[in-house]
């Protein structure tokens, strides 16, 4: 059960047990590990947002291969990405863990360096996880990294090509809408990922986890109610919401339901340091078509019905 539940993209609750366990520490004899720590820490503030400490041992765990065959969690491939492109990769939809995310693209259990020889990728989250001691050491390790401005610039220019970076883009927000029989994306007015792709001259490609809204059975507040509004402060507040959900074996272990993630074409997108808003807006509707055009091409081959529709909102 542990094993699963360390694998939420933006779950902080492993961090949070860190920092209480750090800070428990100054009040014994071993005042001086979490002193020394936290002094290193500070040290090494910066390193998130500068590529971060991913190293293969851990990626290779014989652990992400068993999580992999839990459900199981499998790779398709539509299309040659380019090894001396880089990339821009938007992963939909976030569900409430995100496991389909971090297999495929923070682990080696799904074959992505066989898929796409000459790629590394390195899964984008919340920036608040590498500020909790210890937890951020294990994030970075796996090759999470932070989701801001200044960790893409990195990633997207000093590391040279072959770096795909790849984006929940619907984040918390849309973890809110999980549910299953649900496919809701959250991307109408998300448009920053389009514009750091034109900015440093980056392909934007969309890929969909087909069963990850279906592993938890969540409490879907409506729009206004008292458990919404309590959701979206806190949402703003900590930046990730507290889902109400269950799964099987006592509501802890999600269903177990294949979850298959498609990686579609890449959008060839021209370098313009200074993009204006229309042509931000021009690529932005050509990733959404793209998108939806990917999930209808394969909705029916990885387990929906064909009266499934996209909701993009």
């Amino acid at each position: 059960m542990n094993v699963l539940y360390f694998q939420h993209v933006d779950d902080a609750s492993p961090g949070v047990a860190c920092t209480l366990l750090m800070f428990y520490l100054m009040f014994t004899s071993l005042w001086l590990i979490p002193t020394l720590y936290f002094v290193w820490q500070v040290v090494d503030w910066h390193t998130p947002e500068r590529g971060g400490r991913k190293t293969t041992f851990v990626r290779n765990w014989r652990v992400w291969e068993h999580l992999r065959d839990f459900f199981p969690i499998k790779m398709v491939k539509t299309a040659e990405l380019n090894p001396n492109k880089n990339y821009v990769v938007g992963i939909h939809p976030h569900g409430i863990m995100g496991f389909g995310a971090f297999t495929c693209f923070s682990t080696e259990s799904c074959g992505f360096k066989e898929l796409f020889p000459g790629l590394t990728s390195n899964l984008l989250v919340l920036v608040g996880l590498f500020r909790l001691p210890l937890f951020r050491e294990y994030v970075m390790f796996t090759g999470l990294l932070p989701v801001s401005k200044k960790s893409l610039t990195h990633l997207l220019t000093n590391k040279g090509k072959g770096n795909a970076v790849v984006i929940v883009i619907g984040g918390a927000a849309e973890s809110l809408a999980s549910a299953p029989g649900v496919n809701i994306v959250v991307m109408r007015k998300r448009k920053g990922f389009v514009r750091v792709a034109l900015e440093l001259g980056a392909d934007l490609v969309p890929a969909y986890a087909f069963g990850e809204n279906e592993l938890f059975k969540q409490v879907v507040f409506s729009e206004g109610s008292l458990g919404r509004r309590l959701q979206d402060l806190f949402k703003k507040i900590m930046g990730f919401a507290p889902c109400v959900f269950v799964g099987e074996h006592m509501g802890i272990l999600p269903y177990r339901i294949p979850i298959t993630t498609v990686v579609g074409s890449p959008i060839s997108v021209p370098k313009h340091i200074k993009a204006t808003e229309e042509e931000v807006d021009h690529f932005h509707k050509l990733y959404m078509e793209a998108l939806s055009k990917l999930f209808h091409e394969h909705k029916v081959s990885c387990g929906l019905s064909e009266n499934h529709e996209l909701r993009i909102i």
